[in-house]
């Protein structure tokens, strides 16, 4: 099973309990200040390799994760942030959370009617042509996207956009890909 797909069921129940919260905005950047430092902590090496300790019980595991992410937090977890930390252990996908974190920001910035969207360009866009290509991006998908861009020089021209599942590929690389497909196929 991919593993986008294992972590989507985490991200959707923290960002629906979030929803479900008084102050939903404070609730949302704290499950995401969660799940931001959860998913730092269990990339960390030494931590990677006791929660894949096999005899390292559950409860240590839990305890391990949760006292260093309370040392970054300079204060103690709420019960909720504990509880997933112990579910995750528990269901050995603690090393899922940078994915969940991921895919919670997603929803979150879904919610918050934002996007984030990343350019790949053969050449360096000017700050003129990302400014076009956002509004554009605004009307299409009715919502204000952020972007980042980069440059791939193998794309030869063109640009590729991607925002969350959405792959907008003109690149001239690709054309010519699916030119010598048609051409043999």
């Amino acid at each position: 099973m991919e593993l986008m797909t294992c972590a989507r069921p985490y991200a959707q129940a923290v960002f629906q309990f979030a929803l479900a919260q008084k102050s939903v905005p404070k609730a949302l950047e704290h499950w995401s200040e969660v799940l931001k430092i959860g998913a730092a902590v269990v990339d960390n090496d030494a931590v990677k390799t006791l929660l894949g300790n096999p005899s390292a019980s559950t409860v240590q595991k839990v305890e391990l994760l949760v006292t260093v992410c309370q040392k970054i937090f300079d204060e103690p977890l709420d019960p909720s942030a504990k509880n997933l930390f112990q579910i995750v252990v528990t269901n050995q996908r603690a090393s899922l959370l940078p994915l969940i974190y991921q895919q919670f920001e997603q929803l979150k910035a879904s919610q918050e009617k934002q996007a984030q969207a990343e350019v790949i360009s053969a050449f360096p866009l000017t700050e003129p042509q990302l400014t076009a290509l956002a509004a554009k991006l605004n009307r299409r998908l009715n919502t204000e996207v952020k972007l980042t861009s980069s440059v791939d020089e193998s794309l030869l021209g063109g640009l590729v956009v991607r925002v969350g599942d959405l792959v907008i590929d003109s690149s001239v690389k690709t054309r010519l890909e699916k030119l010598a497909e048609s051409m043999i196929g």
